[in-house]
């Protein structure tokens, strides 16, 4: 479908030109860093979580135009959400970007019933890179950035 492949390539290119969320958070906000040596993406992560929920996200770093607009997708994605919903937002994602993957994903959204439905809205935008599996890890290294820095939050 050309006119829908050209409205996706439109989106990625304004996220990328225009990348929302951009900058540094101050400390408690915690901070990850992601690197993908193949191409040379980096991204950095700044979450502020306050009661379970993202209150702010920032990401930094450099990058092609995959890397860089998915990072600003995503972070207009997380932005409000709970950490249940992120978990399930980052499944769903990168259920996605793998074809192989995309049915275990699935299953596990089906097992996270008590979060609501879960939609990708911009991010659909990104689901043509699957067609470039060398692209992939550059679609989803802010994501696996994002777990990181999740991981790294103080317990509640």
């Amino acid at each position: 479908m050309p006119g829908l492949e050209d409205l996706y390539r439109e989106i990625i290119l304004d996220h990328y030109r225009t990348p929302r969320n951009r900058g540094e958070l101050p400390p408690p906000a915690v901070r990850a860093e992601g690197h993908n040596p193949l191409c040379g993406d980096e991204i950095q992560v700044y979450l502020d979580v306050v009661d379970g929920v993202v209150h702010d996200i920032k990401v930094a770093g450099s990058g092609c135009s995959i890397s860089q607009s998915s990072a600003s997708m995503m972070s207009q994605a997380v932005k409000g959400k709970s950490l249940a919903e992120v978990n399930a937002l980052v499944r769903r994602f990168k259920g996605m970007m793998s074809i192989e993957d995309a049915e275990a994903f699935a299953a596990e959204d089906d097992a996270a019933a008590l979060v609501p439905e879960v939609k990708l809205g911009d991010l659909e935008a990104l689901q043509g890179v699957v067609k470039f599996p060398v692209r992939i890890k550059c679609a989803t290294l802010a994501w696996n950035t994002l777990l990181q820095a999740m991981s790294e939050l103080p317990a509640a």
